[in-house]
């Protein structure tokens, strides 16, 4: 007999599991849908050449390939076996998709002709990634994306800002720190250290500092190509603190002949203004939790902007949501010069940060309001279209199946943390009442339906 069991990095969702995620994901559609987004979706499978190429080369060894189906080592020699880069097209031509955004930038690119641009789209699906499982790290896991593509505006990134504290606040999750820095100013920091024409794998080993500390981000640079003298310019970089303004200050000293990082600076002070101007707060950095964050490059080669990423502080869990802003994504499909900007949730951690610091009510795991008892024919066709007339009052309502002795009805109950039973015997049936029963409390009253529903809603509003 085969042993059930998931692959490594996967994991299935009970009902109460569930109710939770939905909690997470509920808020973060109402707050994408305020903010004028519209829902998308794309198949989990695409063209393997679609993804590849778009996620650096890091990011395409991750990307989970799908085997030809028949005899896909057909027609391959011995020497196509050597380097799997060249094997992996021509024995899959499919892949399971990596993230959301380069099939977003798919989908613009083929149905531009039936879009409103600026296009405005959310999307929340699960992803797949060949990463080494481990707490906060899976997989299989959702995204809950939110995308603008077709305008340059810094209003986007304002408003990024902005859907992200809104959807935490309602989450109960206040502590955290929304990372803010602008690729060109990576780009600028390239240029003063002397090399101009090596942004991406800079960007790819500053992007580990959190994880492997300044020495080894040094030393993989050095193993990239980074001269001693270019790594001694980026060593303070990497324990740069202090205020906005000081940060700002620092680099204008040393951006005075980097016209991209200075443009750079630019977008930052215009993205900030522009949230100010939105919010009128008594002080925008500090009470939207913005830290501006000169190592902060998020890894991902298609950003050229604006980047972002969300912590939660006082938790073993990583980055919780993160973005940026992509000017040219579309052209590899033929679609040059659109300009995008979006962010995503990762809904996984963000269920572990929530799990952690104890932040889901205790009524998220409710599904069933009530539960009508089953004691006989007579006492069910009596209860049937009161069942119906309860779930038309928009009360989350069933009925056991089968008639059955009160214990076993009530364990069931129980078991789902119903909070109400309606109990329909000889005298409710001689009297045309309900006996409702309050589970938390252990209290009983006699009550008609409509008596019984106003109750019930009472309850639920607290």
């Amino acid at each position: 007999m085969q042993k059930p069991a998931l692959p490594k990095g996967t994991r299935d969702f009970a009902p109460e599991v569930m109710a939770r995620r939905n909690f997470i994901l509920d808020h973060i559609r109402d707050t994408f849908e305020k903010f004028g987004f519209q829902a998308l979706e794309t198949p989990a499978v695409e063209r393997l050449d679609v993804l590849t190429g778009k996620y650096g080369e890091e990011g395409d060894q991750l990307i989970f390939k799908i085997l030809d189906s028949g005899d896909y080592l057909a027609g391959l020699s011995p020497s196509d076996f050597q380097d799997y880069k060249k094997l992996s097209p021509k024995i899959a031509e499919k892949a399971l998709r990596y993230d959301l955004t380069v099939p977003f930038a798919r989908f613009v690119t083929m149905h531009r002709s039936g879009l409103a641009f600026p296009f405005k789209r959310y999307q929340i699906q699960p992803v797949w990634r060949g990463d080494r499982p481990q707490k906060g790290r899976y997989r299989e896991f959702y995204q809950c994306d939110a995308d603008v593509v077709g305008t340059d505006s810094l209003l986007c990134e304002a408003e990024i800002i902005l859907m992200i504290n809104e959807v935490l606040d309602k989450l109960g999750l206040r502590n955290f720190t929304l990372k803010i820095n602008n690729r060109k100013i990576l780009s600028g920091l390239a240029e003063f250290v002397g090399h101009p024409d090596q942004v991406g794998p800079m960007c790819v080993a500053i992007d580990k500092l959190d994880k492997i500390g300044p020495e080894k981000v040094l030393e993989e640079l050095a193993e990239r190509g980074f001269g001693e003298s270019a790594c001694e310019k980026i060593r303070p970089l990497l324990a740069l603190d202090g205020t906005y303004e000081s940060k700002m200050a620092f680099l204008d000293e040393i951006f005075t002949h980097s016209e991209t990082g200075r443009q750079g600076q630019a977008e930052i002070r215009q993205m900030l203004a522009l949230g100010q101007a939105y919010t009128q707060a008594r002080d925008f950095i500090q009470d939207y939790h913005l830290d501006f964050d000169l190592t902060l490059a998020r890894g991902l080669t298609y950003y050229t902007g604006a980047i972002f990423e969300v912590k939660a502080l006082g938790v073993s869990i990583g980055s919780i949501s993160g973005g940026g802003r992509y000017d040219n994504l579309t052209g590899a499909f033929g679609m040059p010069g659109v300009s995008g900007v979006g962010f995503s949730f990762g809904v996984d951690r963000l269920y572990d940060v929530m799990e952690e610091l104890q932040l889901f009510p205790a009524e998220t795991a409710l599904s069933t309001q009530v539960l009508f008892s089953n004691f006989g024919e007579a006492e069910q066709a009596f209860s049937l279209p009161l069942v119906r007339q309860f779930r038309q009052a928009g009360i989350n309502t069933e009925i056991y199946p089968e008639a059955a002795k009160l214990k076993k009805q009530m364990q069931y109950a129980h078991q789902k943390n119903i909070p109400f039973v309606v109990l329909v015997g000889e005298t409710e049936l001689a009297q045309e009442k309900l006996m409702l029963k309050d589970m938390r409390t252990g209290a009983q009253l006699l009550l008609s339906a409509q008596e019984a529903q106003a109750r019930v809603r009472a309850a639920e509003m607290g």
